[in-house]
């Protein structure tokens, strides 16, 4: 399944990082979230994009993962070419991410 299906995400830009809130839709899919989604498989979603490095905090409380993404935006908004220079399609494209259910 794609985490579409179980997730919402909200991302954004900080600096030259990119900053993705992955939130379960329903409560009790966060413990699927927090075992298919870890930082090493963000990480190969977006190779070629983050060039740094990709770290995970969780926030049980919420049911949301957030990721934090380093050296993803080509310098960041005022310093890159990218089409999207401020990470916000960036959630939608974690969303496309495949997991096992």
């Amino acid at each position: 399944m794609r985490l579409i299906d179980i997730a919402h995400a909200k991302s954004g830009d900080k600096g030259d990082s990119v900053n993705i809130g992955l939130i379960a839709r329903d409560r009790s899919h966060y413990a699927l979230l927090e075992r298919e989604v870890t930082a090493d498989r963000v990480a190969e979603h977006f190779a070629g994009i983050c060039l740094g490095e990709v770290r995970r905090y969780e926030l049980p409380n919420l049911g949301a993962l957030n990721f934090v993404l380093e050296s993803a935006l080509g310098g960041g908004g005022t310093a890159s070419l990218r089409v999207d220079a401020q990470g916000k399609a960036m959630g939608e494209a974690l969303l496309l991410m495949e997991i096992d259910a």
